[in-house]
């Protein structure tokens, strides 16, 4: 009697009925066993949140948010000479501390939040920050010395720098690539609308009421954005993507972007493209009040180079997706660059008077518009599931530079718009290094990430 073997499995089976039953018996039983062991499984697709509310409402939630920082900052420009005459400030430049204490409080907040948001999402953070940044508008206005004036707007950008951050990773979640740039430059663009405004708001109060009934105005901004978050914005962090908070993750995230070089040499950029606009801010009143006599217009000079801003980042969001953030935000800068020489030269030459100052300004601070957006979304681009942690050491590293700079600039103030002009130029030329290195020398090229035609399908005109 002959005998086969079965298959290549080893089975020494005799060629008869029997044996022919056998082998059949053990193939059924070797694909029953072998299918069992498989892992070829189609792949879970995970359930995608809802979202109820449109790319409209979304860009004017999340600039809304972003408004209340700037909201708590220009309003209060009309009061600051107020403010010192009311303390008695030593010194001239001490007002500025009424900003500056806040731009500190958002830089050193802004690496808090991330991780918390990444652990708990970022709908409760924000809520919880929102309630802080109300309840401290209320102290402020009840402050009776100077100290306790800085420590409670110390506080209050301590909560609000969680809005810049949260606002960021809630369009990260959403959006990626040049299709991220394109909503944060409309996010601008619309934010921009509080710079323009605040300043003659202020005024406004002014004209009825004391200075601290300014804090009452940004208290009623914080109470009604926090029932508007709760009552429209929905979970955006998807409960696969949240992660335990555990330092070293968040020292891991740290880490990466900062030994991401595209990515961190981008945000260094930014910062040091802030810096100048913030010494802008801190010194304003005293260049239109001190410098050029301009008091009676001086809400009208700020609404215009706000404006420049908000037209840079109407123009960009419409720009951006054809052209791509790295060439409109590179050629942005360079602009930005030679701007700020004839401004340094026109100051050194002492040559400047109110309009020739506003003539410079204008163009430079347009150019900032072109580039924060495209900046911070360039700098996003290589996190998706810790886009929290990322972007709160990103705003972290960015406003504490920006802060530290524009502090030091705008209190070299001696009554000539001098250092601010030097500041403008040598961050400008600083900033192009920064991006050169980043970018490895090669600028205005096109990198396109996660943007498909199906997505550009579904990014809706406002």
């Amino acid at each position: 009697m002959t005998s086969t073997s079965f298959g290549n499995h080893g089975f020494g089976i005799p060629f008869s009925p029997v044996g022919r039953a056998r082998q059949r018996l053990g193939l059924f039983i070797y694909t029953i066993a072998t299918t069992a062991c498989s892992c070829h499984r189609p792949p879970v697709q995970r359930k995608a949140l809802p979202f109820p509310i449109g790319r409209t409402e979304l860009v004017i939630m999340m600039a809304s948010l972003m408004s209340l920082n700037a909201l708590a900052i220009d309003i209060m420009l009309p009061a600051l000479g107020l403010i010192s005459d009311d303390f008695s400030l030593p010194s001239v430049n001490d007002r500025q501390w009424t900003i500056t204490s806040y731009i500190y409080g958002m830089a050193i907040g802004s690496i808090l939040y991330g991780s918390l948001a990444d652990r708990y999402g970022r709908k409760p953070v924000l809520l919880v920050t929102i309630s802080i940044y109300t309840i401290f508008a209320i102290l402020c206005a009840l402050a009776w010395d100077y100290q306790l004036l800085l420590i409670g707007r110390f506080i209050q950008g301590l909560a609000a720098s969680a809005m810049g951050v949260l606002a960021n990773s809630i369009i990260r979640d959403r959006y990626d690539g040049d299709a991220m740039a394109r909503s944060m430059s409309t996010i601008m663009m619309v934010f921009m609308i509080v710079p323009i405004t605040a300043p003659l708001v202020g005024q406004m109060v002014l004209h009825v009421a004391p200075w601290k009934a300014i804090f009452l105005v940004l208290a009623t901004a914080g109470l009604a954005t926090f029932l508007w978050v709760s009552s429209r914005l929905p979970e955006t962090l998807h409960p696969d993507d949240k992660t335990p908070i555990r330092f070293k993750s968040v020292a891991s995230a740290w880490y990466n972007v900062i030994f991401n070089r595209n990515s961190f040499g981008h945000v260094i950029a930014s910062g040091l493209m802030m810096a100048p606009l913030f010494a802008y801010i801190a010194s304003a009143q005293q260049i239109f009040f001190d410098i050029f006599d301009a008091g009676d217009i001086f809400a009208f000079i700020f609404a215009l180079s706000a404006g420049a801003m908000s037209i840079a980042s109407f123009t960009n969001s419409r720009i951006v997706m054809r052209f791509g953030a790295r060439r409109v935000s590179q050629s942005a800068l360079i602009f930005f660059i030679f701007v700020s020489i004839v401004h340094f030269i026109l100051a050194e030459a002492d040559m400047l008077n109110l309009w020739s100052f506003t003539a410079v300004l204008v163009p430079s601070m347009a150019m900032v518009g072109f580039t924060g957006a495209n900046f911070s979304s360039i700098a996003m681009q290589p996190f998706g599931k810790t886009a929290g942690v990322a972007s709160s050491f990103q705003n972290f590293s960015r406003s504490g530079l920006s802060a530290m700079i524009g502090a030091a600039i705008g209190l070299q103030f001696d009554g000539t718009v001098l250092p601010l002009a030097t500041g403008f130029m040598v961050c400008g030329i600083a900033s192009l290094a920064f991006v050169f290195w980043a970018e490895e020398g090669k600028l205005f090229r096109r990198v396109q990430i996660g943007v498909t035609r199906d997505k550009l399908a579904k990014l809706d005109d406002l």
